[in-house]
């Protein structure tokens, strides 16, 4: 596959600053070879590293991926303890690579579904890359969008509740700092990317999407490489994205 025609590195607005992936597919990948889902997991994590490499490569901020959801709960039990041992393996293999590379790790998610070995591995991702700032890598494990507004809400009326905030000071920005994103300080998503042929957003930063571009591919995520990656990035770029505006009103901007 040949390599997607990007615009020039210099263009700022050409590259999303911060891009969302579900990385759906890797069952899938594994059934259609004979092999168990376990195997789709395990060659899953290469395209992860690969991917973060080509966001810094091609000036991505920050790169938000979809690990585990709210949802994946109700998943066999034994492929839940993979995809969690997966996870600590992955933590305690990648992080000094990773901040090698500049990259600072986030994890969002309901922490206290987690077992106690992986809360304590995220905890010394995130304190081992503290003062990184090339990219910022969000992990989201255990994290629904769901669950993410209402906690938001939930701490907002606490501090209603408590007089610390006037009940007519909330509003759209106050909200969305309450959310994890929010509370991190990162920007909204520009550009969401599915892999795996599904297209549906499946209760993933509802709030944080309200603007992305949405770029879905047939291609399962253990095949995701830096080509398919070009392409969405290519997509992207000849998108012109107006958040209420007109294309006329678009076109102005640039003139002035």
């Amino acid at each position: 596959m040949a390599a997607a025609n990007l615009p020039p590195a210099a263009d700022a607005a050409a590259v999303p600053r911060h891009v969302v992936i579900v990385m759906d597919g890797n069952g899938r990948w594994a059934q259609r070879r004979g092999l168990p889902r376990a195997a789709g997991h395990r060659a899953g994590v290469a395209p992860v590293r690969s991917t973060v490499r080509h966001c810094v490569a091609r000036g991505v901020q920050v790169l938000t991926i979809f690990a585990f959801s709210s949802e994946n709960w109700s998943r066999p039990p034994q492929e839940v303890g993979l995809l969690m041992q997966l996870l600590l393996e992955a933590l305690g293999r990648e992080v000094d690579e990773l901040g090698g590379q500049g990259v600072r790790m986030h994890f969002i998610g309901d922490r206290g579904a987690l077992p106690a070995t992986i809360v304590a591995a995220m905890e010394r991702a995130e304190q081992r890359t503290l003062q990184n700032d090339r990219l910022q890598l969000v992990v989201a494990i255990g994290y629904g969008g769901r669950w993410d507004l209402a906690c938001g809400a939930r701490q907002l009326a606490t501090e209603v509740l408590a007089g610390t905030l006037a009940l007519a000071d909330i509003d759209v920005e106050r909200l969305g700092g309450a959310l994890s994103l929010g509370q991190l300080g990162l920007p909204d998503a520009d550009l969401f990317i599915r892999t795996g042929g599904e297209r549906r957003l499946s209760n993933f930063l509802l709030w944080n999407l309200a603007y992305a571009e949405l770029w879905f591919t047939d291609v399962a995520w253990p095949d995701f490489d830096e080509q398919v990656f070009d392409l969405a990035l290519a997509d992207y770029a000849g998108r012109q994205r107006r958040i209420g505006r007109t294309g006329d009103q678009m076109e102005a901007q640039k003139v002035c």
